[in-house]
């Protein structure tokens, strides 16, 4: 269709639902349509569906065909390019929240719009879980289909290792069923290969594991022990068991600079200390907390939530420590950060990998990244009223520390943090798996209709 759509078209399309359609100055339009990044704000959908059922998804999909308008679909919303609205129509799950869980076989069945909350309020009546995000909000299907990683991981494996079966509603309105036997290779794309690129995943299930008690950590130190703390605690999680996690980041907001290691041990506090004990003598905190909690409080302990605003992040895969030069340099661009009117100001971190995650191999799913020690995430905001420069300012700062570090990791990056300023993503995302995933997106999307930036075959 060459023309927008007509008012006849949109009350088609109302009749066609049992959700409801909102059109931009409706009210529900905003906080269906808007983006979770800020950085995004200037996009306005034409419209925005909030599915009911999955039948609505099919209606939808047919009436966008028809119709020639784009469609992006939205679980959480949280995609960090904004890659969850769009000029378009943008379909709305969050109604497809509904969390099933069996006790006795530890399957965990999610909707495709279910978040964080919905998923952890299903399975903690039965001790079980998998890996799962640290923010309420999430959604499930964009944590799954990008991989999606927690403080588990190095013992429960990826979010996508959990996955053992999904439903996808494809361009074309079929309702396919997805697992180890049935459409193999879609589930094999699904499970790492980034969401929005082969349909609306509808529903998708896990396999749980029980959990058991375990320990938290926070720690603080003054700026003056960065370099001291950065280098000791990538030997601590060298030697450490999977079950212990960290997350080791420096940050700068209004002025002051914040070194901080955060994470959990699946195991109890005592032990948890004789594992930080290197960084605990070589460099005392100035906050230093260690306790002993039950699963659910350790999922409270380690929740984070974004300040509202706009933001910017960049990825690389760390397979070996970084070595004393890389910290500096690290460490020396956080100091030099531009200001901004956001309070979440940016940083650097290192997320602990390996262990279960490097157990599956690179092609064995979607997923590449089967060799990593950390994940380097870096990451700048602002606020959505400060002036162009700052803006430019801060996206030129992330990008020459992207580059200054890019020497010390594998080039490659996670596709959980999209990143919109990526040159090479095909690779950085999806490696040698790519060939793979544009097959599959061939096979299932021909006419490419789940199109948009840094989607598969773009």
């Amino acid at each position: 269709m060459s023309r927008p759509p007509s008012d006849a078209d949109w009350r088609r399309l109302e009749r066609a639902v049992t959700g409801r359609v909102r059109r931009p100055g409706e009210a529900g339009f905003r906080a269906a349509g808007t983006p979770f990044n800020k950085r995004f704000a200037g996009i306005t959908p034409a419209g925005v569906v909030s599915a009911a059922d999955t039948g609505d998804v099919r209606r939808t999909i047919e009436w966008a065909r028809d119709t020639g308008v784009g469609l992006v679909a939205r679980g959480g919303g949280h995609s960090f390019a904004g890659h969850s609205v769009g000029t378009g129509l943008v379909l709305d799950l969050g109604a497809l929240n509904p969390v099933s869980a069996d006790g006795s076989t530890g399957l965990v069945t999610a909707g495709g719009g279910a978040r964080m909350a919905d998923v952890y309020a299903a399975v903690e009546p039965h001790e079980m879980a998998f890996a799962l995000g640290n923010s309420a909000t999430v959604g499930i299907g964009g944590l799954t289909l990008g991989g999606g990683c927690g403080a588990t991981s190095r013992v429960f494996g990826l979010t996508a290792d959990a996955l053992v079966a999904t439903t996808i509603v494809t361009a074309d309105g079929q309702l396919l069923r997805c697992d180890a036997g049935t459409n193999p290779d879609l589930f094999w794309a699904c499970r790492g290969g980034g969401g929005g690129n082969f349909g609306v995943n509808v529903s998708f299930t896990f396999q749980a594991r029980p959990v058991t008690d375990c320990a938290t950590y926070l720690l603080l130190w003054d700026s003056a022990d960065a370099a001291k703390v950065f280098s000791v605690l990538q030997d601590v999680v060298r030697r450490a068991p999977d079950e212990f996690a960290a997350r080791i980041g420096v940050s700068r907001a209004g002025g002051d600079t914040v070194v901080s290691a955060i994470g959990q041990h699946l195991g109890s506090a005592a032990e948890l200390r004789d594992i930080l004990d290197p960084v605990l003598s070589v460099a005392p905190p100035i906050r230093t907390a260690i306790a002993d909690r039950t699963f659910w409080q350790a999922k409270d302990d380690l929740r984070h939530e974004t300040a509202e605003g706009a933001f910017a992040s960049r990825t690389n895969i760390v397979t070996r420590p970084l070595p004393d030069e890389a910290i500096a340099t690290m460490l020396a661009f956080v100091e030099r950060r531009p200001g901004s009117g956001n309070p979440d100001g940016g940083g650097a971190a290192l997320f602990s990998w390996g262990g279960a995650i490097n157990r599956v191999g690179a092609t064995d799913t979607a997923f590449v990244h089967r060799d990593a020690m950390f994940l380097l995430a870096m990451d700048t905001s602002w606020a959505e009223d400060d002036e162009p420069a700052v803006v430019e300012a801060n996206l030129r700062w992330l990008a020459d520390l992207g580059d200054a570090m890019s020497p010390y990791g594998s080039g490659g990056a996670f596709q959980n943090f999209t990143d919109p300023d990526l040159a090479d993503w095909r690779t950085a995302y999806y490696g040698v798996n790519y060939p793979r995933l544009k097959r599959i997106k061939d096979q299932v999307d021909p006419d490419g209709f789940f199109t948009f930036a840094q989607s598969i075959g773009s």
